[in-house]
Parts: structure tokens; C-alpha cells; sequence
């Protein structure tokens, strides 16, 4: 008898074919047929039983169906195309500006496990959520992603901050909890914030987060009142209990509150918003609220348009003055630093040839790889090796036309 046993996948039976759930948020069918073949089967939770077959033969044979399995993967939220990214994709985790790893040349590196999101905000600037346009989404494997974030720490050789960010919600990654006590375990690592919007928080995960490592979260709350909060969100969302979640946190580590000023939307929310972040004041581990500017992104929503810089922070400023409260963050208040750079492989300019993996997440994108580096590629039609002329190095974020 064989028994396979997974950790980040579940199994159920639906009419003549098993949907593999994975991480969660994810799935692809397997069909009973090819499942026979391998022999006799049963499914229970997060494991496979072949009752008549040796245990070598029936893991070959199924990790090799689940191999084509998740050529279809899918994610249950957005309906999009998933690809997975793990060690041996052959997709590198520096390059792309969706998912892996973000060194800007400080001691802050952003790290994006996810593309997904539950909300669907109307200036979204990279298009996430429900109704999103984009391609595909990502999902990067965890023990792949430590790997080469260790790599990058280690040459830094500095004390670092890590950034859990993505384009969406990074709460939606399963495996959130074990990625930052993975992260907390390295030396060089004093610092651990993460965006959030808090809809999936609960005292029980806070206190989860927090003994995992987690120092700072960055909470998108953008409207006190609760029926524009759900106008800006673009779907049901609860901002009480957001609030109340709000009020919980700094419990546990430091809060800050990060509303994005939407003209024409929220401009009167903001003062609100600095009042109930002062509400937090006391014998806990700290809060503050920075006030972001929307801007027009070109494949983002963009209900309106952007504030010139000099208006928002003339805004801004009189806001502080009206209510004695911080509202300019800099690098100073996260104390970044300049580091040394990470080695850029390609000039811009420079054609080189690459080889085409996967769709990117815009339109008619996709990914190319060359020494070890992901290159986004837009109206490329192509497959297989194609030369592409650099557009974009800076942050070790390359883009190319194929020529």
C-alpha cells in the first residue's frame, strides 16, 4: 500500500475527476481515469492511497500527473491562470516587478509571494481583485523563496528590513506564518512589515503573526465611514470590524495606518482617519499613519485623477497643522539605508536572447529568462529563444522589446 501525504495540498472527489486544492486559494483536476492507472484509490484530507501499489512506483507516477496538473492550476478568487514558481521552474525570483524578490538598493527588500487579491479597490493601481484584467496570477513557493532571499541578505551584509508586499493581498498566501518565521530566523533580519487590508485579520492570527516574527503592519484603511469604505473597496467590506482589528494590533507590534487619498473620493476621511489612529496612543508597541497620494497608473483603475505632488503635500502639511500629528514618512522614520548594489547582468540597450517561460500578468505580456534574471516582455507573441533588446534595468526590474 502507498500513502501519500502532503502539507500544502487536499484532495476532493468531484463527479468522475479529483480537484487538488493547493495553498489554499488554488486547484486543477485530476482525471479518475489517469488515477486507476496508477491503481485502486482513496482520498482522505491531504492524502492519497493506492491500496495495491508499491509505494516508489505510485509517488513517480503521480507526482508525475501532478506536474501536469499544475500546468492548469487556477485561483479560486480571480478565476485566473496560476503560475508556480518554485526551485525548479527555471523562473528566477529577481526581475520581475509581480512577485519574488525587490532589491532598490537599501536595506529594505521587498518580497512578494503572491498575486492575488479578495478586495477589488477602485484605484487599485495594479489592477488586482475580483474583476482584474490581468493575465495570471503568481504564487511563489516558500522554501524557494527563503533560498534566494537568504542570497541576497548574505551580500548585503547588513542589518535588513524585509517588506511583505504584493500586487493584492499577501495575507491570501497560505503559508504567510512559516514564511515569516523563516524570515525572523535569519540573523540579519531586524525588521519584518507586511501590507495589509486587513480583512482577513483576527485576534488569533494577529497573535499568530506577531510570535512568528512579524514586527509592523502597514493597514490600508481608507474611509471611516462605512459606506464609502465599501465604495472604495469595490465589494462588501466591513470597516468596523477593520477597526476593531485596528485597535487590536498595536496590542501586539507597531500599527500604521496607510490611507490613500483618493481625490473626490475621501479627501474629508482623512482628518477622521488621523484622529482614530491617535485614538492607539498608550502603553503599547506604537502606531502612525502615513497618507499616501493616488496616482494614475496606466494599466491600474484610475477613478480620478492624481494630485500634483506640490498639492498633496500642501494638503498634507495643513493637515499636520491642524492636528499636531506626524504625517510626512521618510526614509529617516524607517531608518534606510543605502546599501551596495546588486550586479545588473544587462545594460539598457543591450540585445541579448532569452528564453521565453511563462505569460507575465499584462495582456499579451510574457516572462524571458537570461542569467538568472526574469525580463518582462510586452506584445510578444513568440516562444522558445528570442532576442530582445533591454528597456528597463533600474532595481534589477527588467523589461525588453523582442525584436
Amino acid at each position: 500500500m502507498a500513502e501519500l501525504n502532503f502539507k500544502t495540498l487536499s484532495f476532493k472527489q468531484e463527479g468522475n475527476k479529483i480537484r487538488v486544492n493547493f495553498l489554499k486559494i488554488f486547484y486543477f483536476y485530476i482525471n479518475n481515469e489517469l488515477l486507476i492507472k496508477i491503481g485502486d484509490f482513496k482520498i482522505k484530507d491531504n492524502s492519497i492511497i493506492f491500496e495495491k501499489t508499491p509505494e516508489k512506483r505510485a509517488g513517480r507516477k503521480f507526482n508525475s500527473l501532478l506536474a501536469e496538473g499544475f500546468k492548469d492550476l487556477k485561483n479560486t478568487i480571480s478565476g485566473k491562470k496560476t503560475v508556480y514558481i518554485h526551485k525548479n521552474s527555471g523562473i528566477p525570483l529577481i526581475g520581475s516587478n509581480s512577485f519574488g524578490i525587490v532589491d532598490r538598493n537599501t536595506s529594505i527588500i521587498d518580497v512578494r509571494p503572491i498575486t492575488s487579491c479578495n478586495l477589488n479597490c477602485i484605484f487599485c493601481s495594479v489592477d488586482a481583485g475580483i474583476s482584474s484584467k490581468n493575465q495570471v496570477d503568481f504564487v511563489v513557493e516558500r522554501e524557494y523563496l527563503i533560498e534566494e532571499f537568504r542570497k541576497l541578505v548574505e551580500f548585503k551584509g547588513c542589518d535588513v528590513e524585509v517588506h511583505l508586499g504584493s500586487q493584492g493581498e499577501p495575507l491570501l498566501y497560505a503559508e504567510i506564518v512559516e514564511l515569516i518565521q523563516d524570515m525572523a530566523s535569519i540573523e540579519k533580519v531586524k525588521t519584518i512589515s507586511m501590507d495589509t487590508n486587513g480583512t482577513l485579520l483576527t485576534e488569533e492570527f494577529v497573535d499568530r503573526l506577531a510570535e512568528a516574527g512579524l514586527t509592523r503592519i502597514n493597514l490600508s484603511l481608507n474611509s471611516m465611514d462605512k459606506n464609502l469604505a465599501r465604495k472604495l473597496a469595490g465589494c462588501n467590506y466591513n470597516v468596523n470590524r477593520i477597526k476593531e482589528i485596528a485597535s487590536y494590533i498595536p496590542k501586539k507590534m507597531e500599527l500604521a495606518i496607510a490611507p490613500v487619498l483618493v481625490p473626490g473620493f475621501n479627501d474629508d476621511e482623512m482628518e477622521k482617519l488621523i484622529e482614530f489612529a491617535k485614538k492607539m496612543k498608550g502603553n503599547r508597541k506604537g502606531y502612525f499613519i502615513g497618507i499616501q497620494n493616488f496616482l494614475n497608473y496606466r494599466f491600474g483603475r484610475n477613478p480620478c485623477k492624481q494630485l500634483l505632488w506640490d498639492e498633496f503635500y500642501s494638503r498634507i502639511k495643513d493637515l499636520e497643522e491642524k492636528t499636531s500629528t506626524k504625517l510626512i514618512i521618510g526614509p529617516d522614520d524607517f531608518n534606510i539605508q543605502k546599501t551596495k548594489k546588486l550586479p545588473k547582468p544587462f545594460k539598457k540597450g543591450q540585445i541579448i536572447k532569452a528564453k521565453i517561460v511563462c505569460l507575465g500578468r499584462l495582456k499579451n505580456e510574457i516572462l524571458a529568462v537570461a542569467l538568472n534574471r526574469t525580463i518582462s516582455v510586452p506584445n510578444c507573441f513568440k516562444k522558445g529563444i528570442v532576442k530582445i533588446k533591454i528597456t528597463r534595468t533600474k532595481h534589477n526590474i527588467f523589461m525588453g522589446n523582442v525584436l
